[in-house]
């Protein structure tokens, strides 16, 4: 697959999407903090991976009318962030449940006004999958998405199954009537043989308005290979994201 840059990429915080007051992400990291373990017999350090951490970094332009109520909360409880790059189906997808630490201006002298935002991951980590919508979906009626190719799989078969779980992360953005539905099933061969089913675990709550949600599936539960995201529900309109993170190693939160 060949080199891509950051264009045309999209960073939705629960539930408003704020891609074009974004004018930079600064840092989409994470992973375990490592544990130095080295014993006084060795002449190199050992080390094992501790607790999972996360952090999204992003600063916008000033708008009153946007991103200043949604960034200057400064809420105490959880948001939710995903940052696309690119917004197609199957584009990579970052997502975090944290904390926003901060909310700080700088005016410039040229004239700008620009703010800096840091979120800390919180019990989750920083974690990548794919879209299972074209950036953000609006459906008029309930309906499947298109599948996405999740790869090869866990090993030692790679045959199309992950054998260690899933997680589903979902943002509403509008809905007009009383409530959505949003599942993803899943199937081994994108329809073709293998006939759609619904995971096991992978069913969000109704939304009845602007939300956000996050689901996983049991540890060891296997997971196809083709992802979809389905819609049902009362209502006219509903404009919403989905992205997938399929398991093909172990995780434990």
């Amino acid at each position: 697959m060949a080199k891509t840059s950051g264009l045309g990429d999209a960073l939705f915080i629960s539930g408003t999407d704020l891609s074009g007051d974004t004018t930079a992400i600064g840092n989409v990291g994470g992973g375990p903090a490592p544990l130095t373990t080295t014993g006084i017999d060795k002449y190199g350090f050992e080390r094992i991976g501790g607790v999972r951490d996360g952090r999204l970094e992003a600063a916008s332009w000033f708008n009153p009318t946007l991103s200043h109520p949604v960034l200057s909360a400064l809420p105490t409880t959880d948001v939710h962030e995903m940052y696309c790059r690119g917004t197609a189906l199957g584009s990579p997808a970052a997502m975090i449940v944290a904390k926003q630490t901060n909310y700080d201006g700088t005016r410039g002298d040229d004239g700008s006004f620009t703010f800096s935002t840091s979120s800390l991951a919180n019990g989750y980590g920083v974690e990548w999958g794919n879209l299972l919508t074209a950036g953000k979906r609006v459906d008029t009626v309930g309906g499947n998405g298109t599948g996405v190719d999740f790869g090869l799989g866990s090993p030692p078969l790679f045959n199309g199954a992950g054998l260690f779980g899933a997680q589903f992360y979902l943002q509403v953005f509008a809905l007009t009537g009383t409530s959505v539905t949003v599942k993803i099933q899943e199937s081994s061969d994108n329809g073709v043989g293998d006939t759609w089913a619904d995971v096991t675990g992978g069913t969000f709550t109704a939304a009845t308005g602007v939300s956000v949600q996050r689901l996983e599936t049991a540890r060891g539960q296997t997971v196809e290979r083709y992802l979809r995201a389905v819609t049902t529900g009362t209502f006219t309109s509903a404009t919403f994201a989905v992205a997938a993170v399929r398991n093909d190693v172990a995780t434990v939160f």
